[in-house]
């Protein structure tokens, strides 16, 4: 993949059949340790240890409808292609979580890519998923949370309201701007 947050959009979906209910996205850019950590947490049904041992090997998915699934395994390569590392645990029933650290000044780090657009697209197609993104840059917070919003809605209109969606933007592209001192 060409941005990270192409990895997080594909990422989603394995949470999303997962049936999880919730999934945590967290971006953390450290210039003083030049890392950017990309973690995802979801509480769906998990993976059994076998399956988990292998779900770094493109010939490892649950799909029916191919044989192969390079999500994982390009998120890992992609961390691991800049210095950096990739771990991921599950437990059956309980959820999944993933941890990507890439170097930040590498010349193989993908660049982040329209975060904003990955979280507009997965709250549209799925507007009653709770979704958190929590983004860090040295030290600084913004945190994205759907049930926030849903809840300050009164539940009464939906989040892919097209309104809705346009505040949504907004507020993201102002949250990113404001901890990258509006460049």
């Amino acid at each position: 993949m060409r941005e990270i947050s192409l990895h997080i959009l594909d990422l989603a979906q394995n949470s999303l059949t997962a049936k999880a209910s919730v999934l945590t996205i967290g971006i953390d850019i450290d210039h003083a340790k030049d890392t950017l950590t990309v973690t995802l947490s979801d509480d769906g049904c998990g993976m059994s240890p076998e399956f988990l041992k292998n779900v770094v090997s493109p010939f490892t998915t649950t799909r029916t409808t191919r044989k192969v699934g390079l999500g994982i395994p390009m998120f890992k390569a992609n961390a691991e292609l800049t210095g950096g590392s990739f771990d991921i645990k599950s437990e059956v029933n309980v959820g999944t979580a993933m941890k990507a650290i890439f170097v930040l000044s590498s010349i193989d780090r993908p660049p982040l890519g329209d975060l904003t657009g990955t979280m507009i697209s997965l709250v549209i197609s799925n507007p009653s998923f709770h979704f958190h993104l929590d983004y860090c840059v040295d030290g600084n917070a913004f945190d994205f949370d759907t049930e926030e919003i849903s809840a300050a809605l009164g539940g009464d209109v939906p989040l892919d309201n097209p309104d809705v969606v346009q505040w949504m933007k907004g507020y993201l592209n102002e949250g990113f701007e404001s901890l990258h001192g509006g460049a």
